[in-house]
């Protein structure tokens, strides 16, 4: 439960950073600093330990770090669709799964599943279907290529 709760504060960062058009990782600070805020006995809240704080940074710093190559990535794989044109929740669920996929911590398929299940809970009606199908571009394309061996 706190790796979602996670992955929800990561993703709350980089849509935070695209709305007010500021960095990431400052988006990620002032995130950071709400959390530290947060009453541990607020019965909706999901209180997140340590270890999720810290995985939800390394989350923010790989997007950060492969924003320019993820973004690409995207570009190659939303044919027909410009980034402007998406939503920028789909959008920035997108960045956060192949970010998630780049660090190799989690199974991409558990990347996906949880990227698709964000999608659902933060997007539109579509939004799980239209990142199901991305994502599974994207396992596709990176899936190694069977040689013959005759």
């Amino acid at each position: 439960m706190a790796r979602r709760r996670a992955r929800e504060v990561a993703f709350q960062a980089l849509f935070q950073a695209d709305r007010g058009a500021t960095p990431v990782l400052d988006a990620w600070l002032e995130l950071r600093a709400e959390l530290a805020d947060e009453p541990e006995d607020e019965p909706y809240a999901d209180a997140l330990g340590r270890e999720d704080v810290e995985f939800a940074e390394r989350l923010v710093r790989a997007f950060d770090a492969r924003k320019a190559a993820i973004d690409l990535d995207l570009t190659e794989l939303i044919q027909g669709w410009s980034f402007g044109q998406m939503a920028q929740t789909d959008l920035n669920v997108l960045r956060l799964a192949l970010a998630e996929m780049a660090l190799a911590e989690t199974p991409a398929v558990v990347a996906v599943e949880m990227a698709v299940r964000l999608a659902k809970r933060f997007g539109g009606e579509d939004s799980g279907r239209f990142v199901n199908g991305v994502l599974a571009k994207a396992l596709r394309r990176a899936a190694p290529v069977a040689e013959d061996v005759a």
